[in-house]
């Protein structure tokens, strides 16, 4: 059995882990936004985040799954170098 704790923790592995979760939780959020009642709505939440994304026309949910999937590379370039830095 091999120990898999001590391998190095990768950029790039991580950073398309990452912006595929970010991804698919907006879609998912995307969706719940159509099927939900609008006090459940989650758009409010991803605003601020998403730089000039609106509730929901087809270009804004392109910005939106761009932006997302930014966000994953984005982390992952960050905190790979801040994990191996802390963790020597």
């Amino acid at each position: 059995m091999s120990d898999t704790t001590s391998a190095p923790l990768r950029i790039i592995p991580l950073r398309f882990t990452l912006s595929t979760f970010l991804l698919i939780t907006f879609v998912i959020c995307v969706a719940f936004g159509m099927l939900a009642p609008q006090q459940f709505h989650m758009h409010e939440a991803w605003a601020p985040l998403l730089p000039s994304f609106e509730w929901l026309t087809p270009t804004e949910f392109l910005f939106g799954a761009i932006g997302a999937f930014a966000y994953g590379w984005f982390i992952a370039i960050v905190f790979v170098p801040l994990h191996r830095f802390f963790h020597k």
